[in-house]
């Protein structure tokens, strides 16, 4: 079955902070970081849900995703 983040994919989005944020975090040059994160959400090796947030972690990065509004709320390297 899958997961109800990825069958969703279609409503991320992010604000433009959110933008600036996730740029920031990850060094990204990006010219469109929702279908960057979606494509990272897309081969994701682990995503979990914990509240109302959905956490997926891919190529030690963290994206976070809000689950009722499917908002990406940052995304950050993973601590080693």
């Amino acid at each position: 079955m899958k997961n109800e983040l990825l069958c969703n994919l279609d409503k991320l989005y992010t604000t433009e902070l959110g933008v600036i944020r996730i740029k920031r975090n990850l060094g990204l040059d990006a010219e469109d970081v929702v279908v960057w994160c979606r494509q990272k959400i897309e081969t994701a090796d682990n995503i979990t849900r914990k509240g109302k947030n959905w956490y997926a972690h891919c190529d030690d990065i963290v994206i976070t995703i809000n689950a009722h509004r499917y908002t990406i709320i940052t995304a950050h390297k993973e601590k080693s």
